[in-house]
């Protein structure tokens, strides 16, 4: 059985790519944000727009998805 995973060096680098992964995410969101005339955060949750909802949900699989490729290599 091979335990790699469980080096330090090996977790500690799987944490760090998992950090600059949620920030590259957190990023492209507000860009996008500020791209789009609207707020999306208010247009979602006060507004109760689904279809928007939907749009940025498969947006957000999208750049997450590219994250976790360029992250992996």
């Amino acid at each position: 059985m091979d335990l790699e995973w469980l080096r330090a060096s090996a977790f500690f680098g799987s944490i760090l790519y998992a950090l600059i992964g949620v920030v590259v995410f957190g990023g492209c969101f507000f860009v996008i944000d500020k791209l789009t005339p609207y707020n999306l955060w208010e247009e979602i949750i006060e507004k109760q727009n689904v279809a928007l909802a939907i749009v940025v949900g498969a947006m957000a699989l999208g750049v997450s998805i590219i994250v976790a490729a360029a992250v992996h290599g």
